[in-house]
């Protein structure tokens, strides 16, 4: 009987470990179901919350088998080793919980918004606000999990006292030593908040052409269009000029540049192009304008302005009315294609009545000219000019006014 009893006062420890964990179970469980039944509203949050099962898990087990052998076994030897251990991993188990916290918020405000559209400029700067500020909520997460779990030990909490002593000098040689990496964590802030570039905008870069595929608090990655990567330090997009095609919207403006024959029709090319635009699904219906650019030497330059709804489309119809143009010259009006000429001169001159006359070119003459202005002629073109035309006689005029205020002083 005494043996029993001795034995079960050695496994009483065991057993309210085992009960603690029951019920840390328990209460895991009926958390997760009471956020569920909370935020069912959110779109997917089932599927969200199974993140953080085990984390919740693990730092409510170990809690409650802290308090478990404190009740049970209060004297015992092993006991202020084992709950060294706990705490350490109680640390890192909170830490751990902390982080799949961000990850859900981020999953939660994300799943809100939808992708379906074509300019989801929101979305985009609401994606790079929030990994960001994730990605900087788990670093210092992790940073500061690491130092409690130094200041669990008496040494280290001694030369912390010292290091704090010292501060002032250590800043300094710390700031000197990462100057480059904490100017690229700024520029990494300020562009996130200031929404120079956002996640998915299209840019160029280096001569480069592709999307911001990831911005992190020291470095951004690019996608170019080729599936190449381009890694540029966040002090890049600070410090050098670079063009984001979907700064406030996606639809953008795109050229055809055709040399020419001088005998080309003009008219004739217009309507084609009316017809190619309007036969096709990449035109958003913004813009088509024809127009003729460059007329010197032996060749007519013919300009084709179009607009479409986003970068790739406008890349497909540019080279689809190129191959348009090109194919409707060589079936229709092969005159036109871009040719040299040059004249053979004789050393002596001829008398004026043997000189050949050089024959003359019918040269086609346009008609239509209604959808040739880019800047008048519509409302469109006039919309356009004004956006164009400068600040206005106002505004030059105050200036002016301010000017000669200013040299009075």
């Amino acid at each position: 009987m005494e043996d029993l009893l001795e034995l079960a006062v050695r496994l009483k420890p065991l057993f309210a470990v085992l009960v603690a964990v029951g019920i840390s179970l328990i209460i895991a469980f009926a958390a997760r179901v009471a956020a569920n039944k909370a935020f069912r509203k959110v779109p997917g949050i089932r599927d969200v919350s199974v993140r953080a099962r085990n984390p919740l898990r693990l730092v409510l087990s170990l809690i409650g088998i802290r308090i478990a052998l404190g009740a049970t076994a209060p004297g015992a030897s092993w006991l202020p080793t084992l709950d060294y251990l706990l705490v350490v991993g109680l640390i890192g188990a909170v830490a751990w919980f902390g982080v799949v916290m961000l990850l859900i918020i981020e999953a939660m405000i994300l799943t809100k918004y939808s992708t379906d559209t074509r300019d989801n400029r929101r979305l985009r700067r609401l994606k790079t606000q929030v990994i960001l500020g994730r990605r900087i909520g788990i670093a210092v997460l992790i940073t500061i999990a690491v130092a409690f779990v130094l200041l669990t030990i008496p040494e280290v909490r001694a030369l912390g006292a010292g290091i704090l002593a010292s501060a002032g000098l250590l800043s300094i040689v710390a700031g000197l030593a990462v100057q480059g990496t904490l100017s690229n964590v700024f520029a990494g802030l300020q562009l996130a908040f200031t929404d120079a570039i956002r996640a998915d905008d299209v840019v160029v870069v280096e001569g480069e052409w592709g999307t911001i595929e990831e911005i992190t608090m020291t470095y951004v990655v690019v996608h170019i269009w080729d599936d190449r990567r381009l890694i540029l330090p966040s002090t890049y997009f600070t410090t050098t000029p670079f063009q984001n095609w979907t700064r406030r919207q996606s639809a953008i403006l795109g050229t055809v540049e055709l040399d020419l024959d001088w005998r080309v029709p003009v008219g004739d090319l217009r309507a084609k192009l009316k017809e190619t635009l309007a036969g096709t699904e990449l035109w958003d219906g913004r813009t088509s304008v024809l127009q003729v650019t460059e007329a010197v030497n032996g060749l007519v330059r013919v300009r084709i302005l179009v607009s479409a709804a986003d970068s790739g489309t406008l890349f497909d119809l540019r080279c689809l009315i190129r191959e348009t143009m090109v194919t409707y010259l060589q079936e229709r009006h092969p005159d036109a294609l871009p040719r040299q000429r040059w004249e053979e001169v004789s050393i002596s001159n001829p008398a004026p009545e043997t000189r050949a006359a050089s024959p003359k070119l019918p040269l086609p003459r346009s008609s239509d000219t209604s959808d040739s202005q880019l800047f008048t002629g519509s409302i469109d073109a006039v919309e356009r000019r004004q956006v164009f035309s400068g600040p206005g006689e106002e505004v030059f005029a105050e200036r002016e006014e301010n000017a000669g205020e200013d040299a009075r002083r």
